[in-house]
């Protein structure tokens, strides 16, 4: 992982965790932040995008969002999950 972006796996944990993740990721000078997220949790994912882009006040962009499925599970019993990727940046 290079030091100026950071990944965040969003699953079970409170909105606030993955903000908080998200903002100390900036903070620590990154300029890109990675949202990653499968299933059920990616509306907490879209929530954290949105909750950090406001807190950071202008200083944070969506640079992309990227959907696909993929397939979890053993063979045999494999199943296709949604997956989302929300990239955020930081403004020059």
């Amino acid at each position: 992982m290079a030091a100026s972006e950071g990944t965040i796996l969003i699953g079970q944990k409170p909105v606030a965790s993955y903000v908080l993740a998200a903002v100390t990721q900036f903070t620590l000078g990154s300029k890109r932040v990675i949202l990653k997220a499968r299933g059920r949790a990616i509306s907490k994912a879209v929530d954290t995008a949105e909750v950090v882009r406001r807190f950071m006040e202008g200083k944070v962009n969506i640079k992309n969002v990227n959907i696909t499925s993929e397939k979890i599970g053993e063979p045999g019993k494999e199943r296709v999950v949604s997956a989302i990727e929300i990239i955020l940046e930081r403004k020059e």
